[in-house]
């Protein structure tokens, strides 16, 4: 069940309302948004006293009670109707304005960082992206920068104003990166990583949660539930290609997801075209097609010389590329109703 309470209660009217639904014989899940308080009520409604009635015995506080047959029951549209919004320093992820987070897949010095992320924001990006810890198929392969890439990403945020968006591998790490990062990225590899989840979720960060290689759309939301049960509502999800039989792109880019997940889920949605397609001269095309279909945000890598990136240059788009990409795409933001 998804009770919503009404806006501008106080803290002893939500304690009434918790405290009923655990007599009820339920679990109580808190998601504190901007304007309302949203509760997901977890128990076996076959089997308990039924939550309906909370809406009439508390008229004054709850606004709605709304049953829900997911077995996501809390990323749900169906007990959350309206579109979830994140502010990420001030800028609205799930709004009107769509969102363009830019920047290299890894931090690799400071001269490269600065030079991408002020000239990502000259193009109109508003979030800076890159990779402090990295992880690699081989184990030889660089591996990142760790804290020291963390410090960078900090400086070229003072440097510039961007908020940071960077990968969360570990959960001895949640604190240290949750502390310089402004988002926490779940990559592919560690999207059914449930503690790591756990973990990202109780920094309070908001946190973007990437698809698995061989991710059922029915898994992700369920990763992504784990997010919104340990009490942080800032949780959206990014399509970042699956691993199908096809060899032409290092992945499959399965725009498909835009819609469904808008359908399913009430969290916002970006799509990462470099990881989808790992290829850059696709990217500015698979980031078209993202906006049309109704994307919230973009992820895309770019780098000053992608030929000299330590990792993934294939897919990194160079600066002035980027800059040309930006200025393609605010047609079509517009012609989609966005800003």
């Amino acid at each position: 069940m998804i009770i919503v309470l009404k806006p501008g209660i106080v803290r002893k009217q939500e304690t009434t309302i918790l405290n009923e639904i655990r007599k009820r014989g339920y679990t109580p899940h808190v998601m504190r948004g901007v304007a309302r308080i949203v509760i997901g009520a977890i128990g076996d409604e076959l089997t308990h006293q039924s939550l309906e009635t909370l809406a009439m015995a508390f008229p004054e506080i709850v606004e709605s009670v709304t049953p829900v047959q997911k077995r996501y029951k809390l990323v749900s549209r169906e007990g959350h109707p309206q579109d979830s919004t994140i502010d990420v320093r001030g800028n609205i992820i799930g709004g009107k304005k769509f969102q363009v987070m830019a920047g290299p897949c890894s931090v690799e010095t400071e001269d490269q960082l600065l030079r991408t992320a002020d000239a990502v924001r000259a193009a109109g990006a508003t979030i800076l992206r890159g990779g402090a810890f990295k992880p690699r198929t081989s184990p030889y392969e660089f591996q990142g920068l760790g804290q020291k890439g963390l410090k960078l990403l900090a400086k070229a945020r003072r440097q510039t104003g961007l908020a940071i968006i960077t990968e969360l591998l570990s959960e001895n790490h949640a604190e240290m990166v949750a502390e310089y990062a402004d988002i926490l990225q779940i990559g592919a590899r560690n999207a059914q990583n449930f503690q790591l989840l756990i973990a990202a979720a109780k920094t309070g960060k908001p946190v973007l949660l990437k698809r698995g290689l061989s991710m059922k759309i029915e898994e992700w939301l369920l990763a992504g539930e784990y997010v919104l049960a340990h009490e942080n509502p800032n949780l959206m999800f990014c399509e970042r290609g699956i691993r199908t039989f096809e060899t032409y792109t290092r992945n499959t880019l399965d725009l498909a997801a835009i819609p469904i997940i808008k359908n399913e889920s009430h969290c916002p949605i970006v799509i990462d075209p470099s990881q989808g397609a790992g290829r850059a001269d696709l990217v500015k095309s698979l980031c078209k097609g993202a906006v049309s279909m109704g994307a919230d945000a973009l992820l895309i890598e770019v780098h000053p010389n992608p030929a000299e990136a330590w990792s993934d240059g294939a897919q990194q788009v160079s600066i002035e590329n980027f800059g040309q990409l930006m200025q393609e795409l605010r047609p079509l933001i517009a012609a989609a109703g966005r800003e």
